[in-house]
This record gives structure tokens, sequence and C-alpha cells, in this order.
């Protein structure tokens, strides 16, 4: 993506892995800060940071907050490989604030918890449930141009784990520096890749420099 006019002009409807991503800007609550901010996807693009979106149900719920608690737990490591992470629920960012209070297992939650009660992120990621107005559990990963790279959704009674997540992330940033690479399934830092035939990096290349 040369510039930001060419981002706007090929922006799918709904999200797809290998496309470009809107500039959402979502009302949000800090917990580092203990105040209410904004998040702003094109901000970050523009700051060459890679995002991860977390989505989850609902606040004041039984799985979600072991879901975020298990982020948390993660997030240092997500942090270092560059990467910006966000909650996202339909929640308002005060029931943000006041179930960050009252849950003790989000003690240690320090990521942005953003709030989308209109749906309208929740419906670009395909994670929105039009029978509850919740969002299902969508993990995101985009890259410093904007570009979803990571995509999983699980129905409301699986929750996920963070250690896959990290590992997504490891993987996404070492192939970014290492375009001619390939990594295999359960690859970790420091372990062999795989080099893709000449016409498939051709293919690769293309597509990341579009």
């Amino acid at each position: 993506m040369s510039n930001e006019h060419t981002l706007e002009e090929t922006m799918p409807d709904f999200a797809k892995v290998g496309q470009p991503v809107p500039g959402f800007v979502m009302e949000s609550f800090d917990p580092t800060e203990g105040g209410f901010c904004e998040v702003d996807l094109g901000a970050l693009r523009k700051e060459g940071k890679w995002v991860v979106l977390f989505f989850y149900p609902a606040d004041f719920t039984f799985v979600c907050p072991t879901e975020l608690a298990d982020l948390a737990a993660r997030h240092e490591e997500l942090k270092k490989l560059g990467a910006e992470v966000i909650s996202v629920s339909t929640d308002t960012k005060f029931t943000h604030l006041a179930w960050k209070t009252d849950e003790r297992m989000l003690a240690d939650v320090k990521f942005k918890m953003a709030s989308d009660p209109t749906g309208e992120v929740s419906r670009f990621f395909d994670v929105w449930d039009y029978d509850t107005g919740l969002a299902l559990r969508g993990s995101f990963v985009i890259n410093p141009e904007g570009m979803l790279v990571s995509s999983e959704v699980n129905y409301y009674n699986v929750g996920r784990n963070a250690d896959e997540l990290v590992r997504k992330m490891e993987a996404n940033t070492y192939l970014k520096d290492h375009p001619a690479e390939a990594c295999p399934a359960r690859w970790t830092p420091g372990e062999k890749t795989l080099t893709p035939s000449e016409k498939m990096v051709g293919h690769v290349y293309e597509a990341l420099n579009d």
C-alpha cells in the first residue's frame, strides 16, 4: 500500500486476511492511566504498530475474564514484539471501568479496553451476532501497513489460548523481515523455516508490497 488514498480505495466491506483494515476510532478505558481515551487504528498504523484486536462477548460474564486474564499474562511479550493489544466488546467504556474495578481476575489487565456499542467494528470483522448484539470471540492481527494477517473466531463457549496468539505474532514479525521464508506448523523462534518456490515467493512479495 503506497499511500492512504490507495488504502481507502481498496478497502473491503468485511475483514479479509491479506486485505487492509479501516482506521476505526473507538472510545476506550485505559487501565494503565485509569481514565478514558480513544483507540485510533489509523494513528497506530502511522506509528508503525502491529495491532492485536481481541473481541469478546461481554463484561461481567464467566468465560471472558479468564480470557482477558490469560491475555494479560502474555501482554508484555506481545508489547516487546511491537504490538498494541486492544480488547473489544459491545459494552460501553463506563461498563469496562466498572468491570475492571470489580473483577479480581482483571487485576493485571493493562491493555486498552475498547467499546463498540453500535457493532460497527464487530460487523466489519464478522464477529457480530445479530441475534444477541454481542461479539463472538475473535482474535485478529494487523501488521504495521494496516493489513490483516491473522484471523481466529470462536463461538461463545470456547475460550482462547494466548500462547498461540503470541506464537502467531512471533511468526508474523519474523516473516515481515524474512518475506522469502515461510513458517511451518508449530514453528517457534529459532526453529528452521521453509523456503517456498521462487514463483510462490514472487506472489507473496507482490501481495505484501501491492
